[in-house]
């Protein structure tokens, strides 16, 4: 994923209107005033059409709802072996002709991320997607959610008699973080290392890290932690995820090799972390803002749900995704030919009013709010969408029963600029770099 620089500032946005000529100047994928609202450049390109190419790097930007799903549901036609890397560094050969699917396949392995579960396609992705699917089971998530209840409360007890906290410090990074720890076995005394190496905030994965600050193999200390349990789990099987996840055989009977159970583990294990974190933070940028609706959440917990839902639609942390076309397909009334790469912005079509009225109002009671895509949809939905759902509600419960009225203290007065940025300045995911939140001790549960 390549950071947005500080090259180009988006104008014209001020009004939450976007001209054609300022649409065509932005540089969706290096322009940082598009890091904090990137919802009129959204706008603007879905009202023009809903899949338009880009003018610098050639991208087809795919911002209407139908359109994002239809793409999503057509693996044979979009490859999602550029999912997470885009045009950067672009195919490393000339994609050239009326069908490039044995390209794809022949230089696959030198892609970026190219063994990851999210950059695979079918069959390969068919039969890891179906191992994968058995961890994040009923069973499972209810076998863990004490432990999200208890791991919430003792953070909350370390901030609590202050009056404030950093959200995402203090609680969303370090719970979604041993969560996930613990859904997947992690033994409770390996917790802080990894808290220790994962948030660590010159080379953790929370807190606005460019590209360069990131150590050279991200992977490097979950392949080898994951290695060293999963052989133990080989060796003596247990009742636990990482049992599953390492004796569970292929839906052809072949056994999974070890590494290949390393990387499962380990990208199951990145992205449960940054996105849930960033979804408890920005549901309560939206309640710290809205005392009526944390008063009607603490009244009534059962609509936390639903409150969780239209976050997700009104603000996701992943603004998209992207797709390699290996046929030429119209959507939209489009053709994108052969070759293409589309990037697949959900969080536009999240936002579509074709699809959902008033899109850019928060209505917590709005019907039909689960036909977001903030998790996707097709063979690559979300396989840890049900453990972020039960992460966040848990946070939120576990929050607003235990601290009085929350607010959002003002920001202090400065010039705005890059440090100032509210959000990680990544053109793939949406979270806040920080949220603080103030409320009174006095008024704090147990």
């Amino acid at each position: 994923m390549q950071p947005a620089d500080n090259r180009g500032r988006a104008t014209g946005a001020e009004d939450g209107h976007m001209d054609e000529r300022d649409a065509d100047e932005v540089n969706y994928f290096t322009d940082r005033s598009l890091m904090d609202d990137p919802y009129p450049y959204f706008d603007h390109l879905r009202a023009a059409c809903p899949v338009r190419r880009e003018p610098h790097h050639g991208v087809f930007m795919v911002t209407g709802h139908e359109e994002v799903a239809a793409i999503l549901a057509d693996p044979a036609t979009f490859s999602s072996c550029n999912a997470l890397s885009g045009p950067f560094p672009g195919f490393p050969v000339p994609l050239e002709g009326d069908d490039v699917s044995e390209l794809i396949e022949a230089h696959r392995g030198q892609l970026p991320m190219h063994g990851e579960l999210t950059t695979m396609d079918p069959p390969t992705h068919t039969a890891h997607r179906a191992l994968v699917a058995r961890l994040f089971t009923p069973r499972s998530l209810s076998a863990t959610e004490p432990f999200m209840r208890r791991l919430a409360h003792r953070l909350i007890d370390g901030f609590a008699g202050r009056g404030s906290c950093e959200l995402i410090s203090d609680f969303s990074g370090p719970y979604a973080l041993l969560s996930i720890c613990a859904l997947l076995g992690v033994p409770e005394s390996d917790h802080q290392a990894f808290v220790e190496e994962m948030l660590n905030p010159d080379r953790g994965i929370l807190g606005g890290n460019t590209r360069a600050a990131m150590p050279a193999d991200p992977f490097g200390f979950l392949h080898g932690r994951f290695k060293a349990y999963i052989e133990e789990r080989l060796a003596e099987p247990r009742d636990d995820v990482m049992t599953t996840l390492a004796t569970t055989p292929f839906p052809d009977g072949s056994t999974p090799d070890i590494m290949a159970a390393v990387r499962l583990a380990s990208v199951l294990f990145i992205a449960g972390i940054d996105t849930t974190a960033g979804l408890i933070a920005t549901a309560f940028q939206v309640l710290g803002h809205h005392g009526d609706l944390q008063a009607l959440l603490r009244d009534d917990p059962a609509r936390i749900p639903g409150f969780i839902e239209e976050t997700l639609r009104l603000d996701g942390s992943v603004k998209g995704t992207f797709r390699l076309s290996r046929t030429s397909k119209e959507v939209g009334g489009v053709e994108i030919p052969a070759g293409s790469t589309t990037m697949l912005l959900v969080s536009a079509a999240n936002r579509d009013p074709r699809k959902f009225e008033n899109p850019a109002e928060f209505r917590i009671d709005r019907p039909s709010v689960r036909q977001h895509l903030a998790f996707g949809r097709g063979i690559h939905v979300c396989v840890g969408a049900a453990l972020a759902r039960a992460e966040t509600r848990v946070a939120i419960e576990a929050l607003l029963a235990r601290l009085g009225p929350i607010t959002i203290p003002q920001p202090a007065p400065g010039p705005a600029g890059p440090r100032r940025s509210r959000y990680v300045p990544t053109y793939i995911t949406r979270n806040l770099r920080r949220i603080d939140l103030e409320f009174d001790p006095n008024e704090t549960g147990t």
